[in-house]
């Protein structure tokens, strides 16, 4: 760990990007380097190649990414695999041709194949269909795996990629149409709360299991893997497998994830489950056996994330297009 690299965490307006700079600056890095996309598009090839010219970059978080749920995955596909391989292409084309050592690329469950058995495990990458609503996403995110890959293999430089279990808290989208699972139940227990309401409805039969990471965690386990030594790295990962998951281990049912949602912002209602609903995948948990290898585990557990998610959500509320 060199706390005077200058380290270009691109995507830090998100809430992965803005807990990576949080988890930067609380190990001591002090030299961060930082762009919002109205001031540099990362889906342009001319203008990000100038700004590693100028920036001189030594380590690069890749967390910028076009991301939505599954409305705006089925209705936008085009744009979704164009602007996450624009992105990927230029920004570890140029960290190799500006003397970038090391990279990190954060990607996504999704690139599992949609049937992958449970827990997904690394060697599940290209087994099987991915899942058809956000495909050209997934693929994008393969796509970025075996970018980081390639150039390792050609080029000697150490690029290595991390694939985040699903994941909440400050920063998270509140939005009431392509929010997440945690913030939609956030902010419709909260404004059943406000208004007074004796039940709130959930979709499907609440059986359905997640596996749920903080972001925090999520920002430490990236420091953690991009500052292993590359032998001890290598012993875990090989070059054509060598992204490692990001998660608990753990999972709960949908249902008892609302219920403690319930407990922390104080509803007392009823919480009831709609049959007719579809419920998804009966269960989507991340292998992380090798991140606890490589000397890695979560510690934010559920209860207590829940509490900062809703926390972060009661002061910003206000701001946020909700």
């Amino acid at each position: 760990m060199n706390l005077d690299s200058r380290v270009y965490v691109a995507g830090h307006g998100g809430m992965v990007g803005s807990a990576i700079i949080r988890q930067l600056k609380k190990s001591g890095y002090q030299h961060i380097v930082t762009r919002t996309s109205a001031e540099l598009d990362l889906t342009n090839q001319t203008a990000v190649a100038a700004f590693f010219a100028e920036q001189k970059i030594d380590e690069v978080y890749l967390a910028a990414a076009k991301v939505g749920g599954i409305y705006a995955n089925n209705t936008f596909p085009a744009e979704f695999i164009y602007q996450n391989l624009m992105i990927e292409a230029n920004v570890i084309h140029q960290s190799y041709l500006h003397g970038v050592q090391k990279l990190l690329f954060l990607g996504s469950s999704c690139i599992y194949p949609k049937l992958a058995s449970q827990p997904m495990q690394e060697s599940a990458l290209l087994d099987g269909y991915l899942e058809p609503t956000n495909e050209p996403y997934a693929v994008a995110k393969i796509a970025g795996i075996k970018l980081c890959e390639s150039y390792n293999r050609q080029y000697g430089v150490d690029y290595r990629s991390v694939m985040p279990t699903n994941l909440y808290g400050p920063g998270d989208n509140y939005h009431p149409e392509n929010s997440h699972v945690i913030p939609a139940l956030i902010r419709r227990i909260h404004e059943a709360k406000e208004q007074g309401l004796s039940e709130v409805t959930i979709w499907g039969t609440g059986t359905p299991k997640r596996e749920f990471l903080h972001v925090d965690d999520m920002a430490a386990a990236s420091i953690f893997v991009m500052n292993l030594d590359k032998a001890t790295y290598d012993s875990e990962v090989h070059s054509m497998e060598s992204h490692i998951n990001v998660g608990t281990g753990l999972d709960c049912s949908i249902l008892e994830v609302t219920h403690k949602i319930a407990k922390v912002v104080g509803f007392n209602g009823d919480i009831n489950t709609d049959t007719s609903k579809p419920d998804g995948a009966p269960r989507k948990l991340m292998n992380v056996d090798r991140l606890h290898r490589l000397g890695w585990e979560s510690s934010i557990e559920l209860d207590k994330g829940l509490q900062d998610a809703y926390d972060w959500f009661l002061k910003n509320s206000t701001d946020l297009r909700v």
